[in-house]
């Protein structure tokens, strides 16, 4: 969203997507209220399987954000990362940045652009999630979609519970760290 006559005065990389703050805006508030000026996120947590082919059934709350048409490729903590156009291509875009005489920023293009896959839904709600994405994210057959803002992630349920049982996470800790990125909640 573009407004016109104000004075910006922040800007706030959110992972994935640019937020500008006019003056008139208290960014903490911001945060805590949600604001005009964030796009709506990805979230939610849906249960599904994968059929013999290796199609699954798009959540039809995240299809919605997703679109008809979006990226798959690998995604950290063994999971893959699902974009919807717009926000892959600002990803892309950072990606580009990266200087290509750093042996890290090459491999971290690498990682993401080679395992990228434009994936269409069918009529019936499904993607193809290929082979070798399923294999990277141990997919069989039960998999977890989860929201997390500018994108989806797909887990297989085994790791999914593994990664994220809420047992064994200490939550002040993790929120400690959290505030030390500039995030206070």
């Amino acid at each position: 969203m573009v407004v016109s006559g104000g004075l910006w005065y922040a800007v706030v990389d959110c992972g994935g997507f640019i937020i500008s703050y006019p003056e008139s805006l208290r960014v903490q508030e911001d945060w805590q209220k949600g604001s005009e000026f964030m796009s709506k996120g990805l979230k939610g947590e849906y249960n599904h399987t994968v059929d013999a082919k290796g199609r699954m059934i798009v959540p039809s709350k995240l299809r919605e954000q997703l679109g008809l048409s979006f990226v798959v490729t690998r995604g950290m903590d063994g999971c893959l990362f699902a974009y919807p156009n717009d926000e892959w291509e600002i990803f892309e875009g950072k990606l580009r940045q990266l200087p290509m005489t750093n042996e890290s920023s090459r491999k971290f293009k690498r990682f993401f652009q080679a395992g990228a896959t434009d994936c269409e839904v069918d009529n019936q709600g499904r993607i193809l999630i290929p082979a070798n994405l399923r294999e990277f994210a141990g997919i069989t057959k039960d998999v977890t979609v989860v929201g997390v803002g500018e994108r989806a992630e797909i887990w297989s349920k085994e790791k999914w519970e593994e990664k994220n049982n809420i047992d064994d996470i200490d939550f002040n800790e993790l929120a400690q760290g959290i505030e030390e990125l500039g995030i206070m909640i």
